[in-house]
């Protein structure tokens, strides 16, 4: 495995490709900021209450829960770096008639993410290339709090019309949620990001991931085995850059104690600011 991520390591000083110069630049992409109203229906969450996965150890659920994404991107000739922040937290309350009042999450992350990438070849609309990255995941709160390192490294399509970003990587996880327990795992990642304008003013939207893990340097119960990870959604402008609409979110993850899977689907509506703001534009020489 060491050697896989070596050679990816190096993709980006054995593969240029002869081709024209690009535009350069530079750019602050609200991916969304918004809130989101679900109804979550959870399946075998009776084996995930020691996870530090929220999504796979809540309760069935109606919950409103707000979101953060935001991108510095930058792009210099043939490569492009983006700085990525993203947020979210669901959170409900809930006092049953003659019982105690339960409070519940479904829904906490933090994730700091930075990505290099490296055009080495156009097909057409197409760029394709080695991609570099560190991140940070973490939880606002938690008992316990996720806390990963995780750098990978592998092959990207980018900057496509629809296809924003269509990877396969190598990933090496470090893991030190648990105080006694600090976890090193190998994995490999494959994940999308997609847009799709069906008209003006109606996008179809879609990001995900799925991570299968191939090793660990030690056993620990609550570890997860896969993860898959996908949103779809469909927003239509109402007013300016405000938007509205239908949306669905999957998460499913087996554990390495868990006779089966735990999933949490989400079906709402999102209510989102939505916004590109272009901070430099022009030809490089």
């Amino acid at each position: 495995m060491k050697k896989i991520f070596v050679l990816m390591a190096m993709l980006p000083s054995i593969a240029f490709a002869d081709a024209s110069p690009n535009e350069n630049k530079f750019n602050l992409n609200v991916r969304r900021l918004g809130l989101d109203w679900s109804q979550t229906n959870i399946k075998n969450a009776g084996e995930y209450q020691n996870s530090t996965v929220a999504a796979l150890k809540a309760t069935d659920q109606e919950n409103i829960k707000g979101v953060f994404d935001v991108a510095l991107e930058y792009g210099f000739n043939r490569f492009k770096w983006d700085n990525s922040l993203f947020m979210e937290y669901g959170k409900q309350t809930i006092k049953p008639y003659n019982d105690k009042r339960t409070t519940d999450e479904s829904a906490d992350k933090i994730l700091f993410s930075s990505d290099l990438a490296y055009a080495c070849w156009n097909y057409g609309a197409f760029k394709f290339g080695p991609i570099m990255r560190a991140q940070y995941e973490t939880e606002f709160a938690g008992d316990p709090r996720q806390k990963v390192i995780r750098p990978n490294a592998g092959l990207a399509l980018f900057d496509h019309d629809i296809f924003k970003s269509l990877y396969v990587v190598g990933v090496y996880e470090y893991d030190f949620t648990y105080a006694d327990e600090k976890v090193n795992k190998s994995a490999v990642e494959a994940g999308w990001r997609l847009e799709y304008e069906l008209r003006k003013g109606v996008k179809f939207t879609s990001d995900g991931y799925y991570r299968k893990y191939l090793s660990y340097s030690q056993y620990v119960p609550e570890d997860l085995k896969d993860d898959l990870s996908a949103v779809l959604r469909l927003d239509t402008n109402i007013w300016g850059d405000l938007t509205m609409g239908p949306y669905i979110k999957y998460r499913r993850a087996h554990s390495r104690q868990a006779e089966h899977y735990g999933s949490n689907t989400s079906i709402g509506v999102s209510f989102s600011y939505i916004h590109n703001f272009d901070l430099m534009h022009k030809k490089s020489e």
